[in-house]
């Protein structure tokens, strides 16, 4: 995998686990006496994702095209990506009829990975968003293309692709997973905890939140001067 099809080290760390996971069940059930996968060694992974998300002031650009384009369903695409911060599989596959209510908020639910379903807030510009994407529609997918047919990845990536250039962003490559990366390092930088943007991002472990910080050496937000202005009066 590394040598030949040059994947990346995350990528092979990941199928790893998959086939260290299914010898341990092998061992489990009996059907092994031990497992090969043991002491096999994985790449290194690096302690910061290699995906490159956009700056604020790009991401605004990126919002303002989209909002501008004569193609309704590009801001909600941005939106949905960006803003709520889903996997492209989870934006092409959300329908008109996941959308709902609950507790006063209106909600977009989710199928994330495992076909878990999560329901997600809409904040106003998002809500906007799909209702321009929908229009009268009552069933069908919220995001189509122009043959009026489920958006994939596919052309998801072009239509960000033509946003960019709109927007003139010089950026050497545009893909859906650089907004939810987008999503994740906005969200820190604005000092959300991270534990709640661990939540916001469905992300099941939060060394992978941690990954997407690369601001987290940064001593201005080192916890030692909150603590110390939290106990001013004593200090």
């Amino acid at each position: 995998m590394q040598e030949v099809r040059r994947l990346k080290p995350s990528t092979v760390s990941r199928r790893m686990s998959v086939v260290a996971g299914f010898y341990r069940t092998c061992v489990i059930d009996q059907a092994l006496p031990h497992s090969p996968a043991d002491y096999v060694r994985r790449p290194n992974v690096p302690p910061e994702s290699p995906t490159l998300g956009l700056s604020h002031l790009q991401f605004e650009a990126m919002l303002a095209a989209a909002r501008d384009s004569t193609n309704r369903y590009d801001f909600a695409l941005v939106a949905m990506l960006g803003l709520l911060g889903l996997r492209i599989f989870e934006a092409s596959g959300a329908n008109v009829e996941d959308l709902g209510e609950e507790h006063g908020h209106r909600v977009l639910k989710v199928r994330g990975k495992g076909g878990k379903v999560v329901p997600t807030p809409l904040p106003p510009a998002v809500a906007r968003s799909v209702d321009r994407a929908i229009g009268n529609r009552a069933e069908g997918p919220i995001l189509l293309n122009r043959r009026n047919a489920r958006m994939d990845r596919h052309a998801a990536t072009r239509r960000l692709v033509r946003l960019a250039e709109a927007a003139n962003l010089p950026l050497p490559r545009m893909h859906p997973h650089m907004l939810r990366h987008t999503f994740v390092t906005t969200m820190l930088d604005a000092g959300v905890d991270l534990r709640d943007v661990q939540i916001a991002a469905r992300h099941a472990d939060p060394r992978t939140t941690m990954r997407y910080d690369r601001a987290r050496k940064n001593l201005d937000r080192h916890p030692n001067y909150i603590l110390a202005a939290y106990m001013a009066s004593g200090t």
